[in-house]
């Protein structure tokens, strides 16, 4: 199957660069469902140790891929402790 793919591009060298960005819209994706499974807080890999990981957070813990106006490293505590 590669050698099939491998002489289309020789015969066909348009379809390379859209080898190239189906390849890294992949490659990004994978990496960002990667880092969903490890950083997110609502995912709990560890259920007997740490059942409820949401409740370990500050309010200083930025989980969220990309803040658009919140500066999480100014905000204070206003929840109690579980």
């Amino acid at each position: 199957m590669l050698a099939t793919v491998r002489k289309q591009l020789i015969n066909h060298p348009a379809l390379i660069p859209l080898f190239i960005f189906i390849g890294g819209g992949v490659a990004m994706s994978m990496g960002y469902l990667a880092r969903l499974a490890l950083k997110n807080p609502d995912v709990s890999w560890d259920r007997k140790n740490n059942p409820e990981p949401w409740n370990k957070l500050g309010p200083n813990d930025q989980y969220k891929f990309y803040s658009v106006s919140i500066d999480y490293s100014k905000l204070n505590k206003d929840r109690p402790d579980f």
